[in-house]
């Protein structure tokens, strides 16, 4: 039998450094959970609509200052770019065109930071010159907010 080594790295400051975190690995195996519940279920149409209710469910889960933004990011990705799908990714809210991830809402809890966050990834749309930004800080919602994510989320999923 062959014996797994753990792999621990000294980092400058003389503290050890296992990897990833916890919270980390929990997101990733969260992640592969969603893979698998994917594989699992029948025509595209359910697909669409177990992956909507599964954003959903996640949504009521999170803490009221995660949850309220979160609903509000929902509502403003269906109403700006209603062909992304509503997916999870690594257990947070996503919404995705051809099955690639477009954007995601992390909330605030889910790496115990004091914010929440808005992302874009590759896919989005976004390209302006040789610069721009691909992940945005929330700590509550204006109307202004609310009108620049739109205008956000609409190129992004053009």
């Amino acid at each position: 039998m062959s014996e797994t080594k753990k792999t621990t790295k000294t980092t400058a400051a003389g503290s050890k450094f296992d990897g990833f975190t916890d919270d980390e690995r929990a997101a990733m195996k969260e992640h592969a959970q969603e893979l698998k519940k994917a594989a699992r279920r029948g025509s595209a149409a359910a697909k669409a609509a177990d992956a909507e209710r599964d954003v959903l469910e996640k949504i009521a889960e999170m803490a009221d200052e995660d949850r309220v933004i979160a609903e509000r990011i929902h509502a403003i990705v269906k109403a700006s770019a209603p062909s992304l799908a509503a997916k999870l990714w690594y257990g947070q809210p996503a919404y995705a065109k051809d099955g690639k991830i477009v954007c995601f809402f992390q909330p605030s809890q889910k790496f115990k930071t004091r914010y929440s966050t808005l992302g874009f990834n590759d896919p989005a749309n976004l390209d302006d010159g040789t610069m721009w930004p691909t992940a945005f800080a929330l700590t509550e919602l204006t109307a202004d907010d609310e009108a620049r994510i739109g205008a956000l989320v609409k190129q992004a999923a053009s």
